[in-house]
């Protein structure tokens, strides 16, 4: 019965995406909106439901079911977390619906549908690629995903900051989704099976370690980690962020991301995780050492923003870093402590991304400089954001900070590594909170100092911010001819057309639920235990294809106490959180500088697209070097 379930999870938001494009025409705004709300919900609901049927659900669509371990059909797979991210993709979406009510300035006549139709694709493509078992449908999935996410980047298509960002997020991801149908082109030729469970038993049926399994293995990772914005794959994401709409940051930040990197978890665990595919020790080298550089690069950069949305996107670049360290241990205990990690970020950043739309709609900035002191009169809004960043710090009873202790468990390193990475981005989203809704410290005392240190910036006449570069991290040179890098975020106009005076209620209630949920993660002992299990059975590599091809049941092993909060991991989590807040104190009065000394890490962030393309290249360069090290 719950196989029948798969299929609608995906099918009914593109329904409602092609009710939405046909009769949207004619349905006034109220009546789109609601639409697009109850596909959203309906699919989220259907995702749910499944969770509570067998540990492995699978629908072969058409019916054309294997014979013998042999089919040429394509299979939908509903494990626990491939169920798992359909759901948090569904709720995430639901959610972004919610804060999207009314929030936008009035469309033109005709468009009331628009929005809300690319929000539904956006959704279906990521349930889709969650449980598909087909290779080269996942890297369909995959694609729409992308179409939607350029269009929604560039949602005010009429201004060029928009168009910038979105051009940089197309050709980036299109160079990553080349690489992928390069690499499923390769193990079609090997195995001529394009199916997961299917390549993967070709490959164990013939071991051995060659270079066009492992070209294949590069080639498709490497698109999944451009989603994912690993490092050096990650320019695309900051600059998105900073001009994409509001509410499409939350599911960008949110999972779309994390859709990476469960990406990439999926195709080692079902295609390359067996005796003909890649041997332990290449994937766990390729993981974490990308997955280390990543997370310090993400938190030095977050670090240095004053741009609120940049800051934030950093941020998730940092994680992700972390995500792919606890992916990369490749063990259950491992994965399960990222799984829930990626629930508590999922709730904290959206909450903290729709904070930051109300500051922009109410003050009509994003500026850390610019706002500050002038959210005084909004203080609970600065109560929800001063909790995010504890979130993002690993605040225990957060879930975040749970994912935090269990993977810190799995080697004595990874508590500093996971500690600082916490700390910083943390502790730049309390300086936020501190500046912004406090008026803590001096206007901009720390910012002043330019990269080479000590000089005062240029100021144009009258004492205003000088103009941002589109898209990039450059800005017009000094009288002495160095570059200043300095992102601003004063430049901003309102997304709902005029300043509110009062935050709507649905922005509100958005923001307070999704905090609830990164701390019901946290405190809810069965969703850890069932995570754990899932864990399991996720990184069984022989017993996804029994279940997929044989139709025999699988189930994951029960959790045990180290999967749940423990003295030392609740320990740590509170001392993360205490530097972050260390951090952000002395940020505030000027003791520790927020530019200067990452100057030359600034500076590789031009916003230029070929540079872009060139560290894509570098990338796919370096991954082939640990890979076949």
């Amino acid at each position: 019965m719950v196989d029948r379930l798969l299929p609608l999870i995906v099918v009914v938001p593109l329904l409602g995406a092609a009710v939405l494009v046909g009769a949207g025409r004619r349905m006034p705004r109220l009546a789109a909106e609601t639409v697009a709300c109850a596909c959203a919900a309906a699919s989220a609901a259907l995702a749910c439901a499944a969770l509570a049927g067998p540990a492995t659900a699978v629908s072969w669509v058409g019916d054309w079911r294997p014979r013998d371990g042999v089919s040429v059909g394509i299979v939908l797979v509903g494990d626990r977390l491939g169920l798992g991210l359909a759901a948090l993709a569904s709720v995430l979406i639901v959610a972004v619906l919610t804060y999207s009510w009314r929030y936008f300035e009035e469309p033109p006549r005709g468009h009331a549908g628009a929005f809300p139709a690319l929000v539904l694709l956006f959704q279906a493509g990521m349930c889709g690629f969650a449980l598909t078992g087909d290779l080269f449908d996942a890297f369909v999935f995959f694609e729409l995903m992308g179409v939607v996410g350029y269009a929604l980047t560039g949602y005010h298509v009429e201004e060029a900051r928009p168009v910038q960002g979105a051009l940089a997020f197309g050709f980036v991801n299109s160079l990553g989704g080349y690489a992928t149908l390069m690499g499923i082109a390769l193990l079609y030729a090997r195995t001529g099976e394009l199916g997961m469970a299917q390549i993967g038993r070709r490959l164990d049926a013939a071991p051995g370690h060659d270079a066009l399994v492992a070209a294949a293995f590069v080639l498709v990772v490497t698109g999944l980690l451009v989603k994912a914005a690993a490092v050096p794959f990650h320019f695309w994401l900051p600059d998105a962020h900073a001009v994409a709409p509001t509410p499409v940051c939350l599911v960008l930040s949110g999972v779309m991301v994390e859709t990476g990197v469960y990406g990439v978890a999926r195709v080692h665990a079902t295609v390359f995780g067996g005796p003909g595919g890649i041997p332990a020790d290449g994937t766990r080298r390729v993981l974490v050492v990308l997955g280390v550089v990543s997370a310090l690069t993400g938190a030095v950069m977050c670090w240095q923003q004053r741009h609120i949305k940049r800051l934030l996107a950093f941020s998730t670049v940092g994680h992700t870093g972390l995500f792919l360290v606890g992916v990369g241990l490749l063990t259950p205990e491992g994965l399960s402590g990222t799984c829930l990690y990626v629930l508590g970020h999922a709730g904290a950043k959206a909450a903290l991304f729709a904070c930051t739309g109300i500051l922009l709609a109410r003050l009509g900035s994003v500026d850390e400089r610019e706002l500050h002191g002038r959210g005084r009169d909004i203080r609970g809004i600065g109560l929800l954001f001063a909790l995010g960043g504890l979130a993002l710090a690993g605040l225990p009873p957060f879930g975040t900070g749970l994912g935090k202790a269990v993977v810190e468990e799995q080697a004595a390193w990874l508590p500093a590594l996971f500690g600082l990475v916490s700390a910083l981005t943390g502790g730049a989203a309390l300086r936020v909170a501190a500046r912004v809704f406090l008026g803590a410290g001096e206007r901009g005392h720390d910012e002043r100092e330019t990269a080479g240190g000590g000089e005062k910036e240029p100021e144009t006449a009258g004492g205003e911010e000088e103009p941002e570069t589109v898209g990039g991290e450059g800005e017009p040179e000094t009288a002495g001819g160095e570059e200043e890098p300095e992102t601003a975020g004063g430049e901003e106009e309102p997304e709902t057309g005029h300043r509110i005076r009062l935050p709507p209620p649905p922005m509100v209630s958005v923001a307070v639920a999704l905090l609830a949920g990164a701390l019901a993660v946290g405190t809810v002992p069965a969703l850890a235990e069932a995570t754990a299990a899932a864990s399991f059975a996720f990184l069984d590599h022989a017993g996804y294809a029994a279940a997929v091809l044989d139709g025999r049941a699988t189930g994951g092993q029960p959790g045990h106490g180290g999967e749940w909060w423990t003295w030392s991991g609740a320990v740590l989590g509170l001392l993360s959180a205490a530097l972050a807040v260390v951090l952000a104190a002395a940020a505030v009065v000027g003791l520790v500088p927020s530019r200067g000394w990452s100057a030359p890490l600034r500076r590789l962030h031009s916003g230029h697209i070929g540079d872009y393309v060139a560290w894509t290249m570098a990338g796919i360069g370096l991954l082939s070097l640990l890979t076949l090290w």
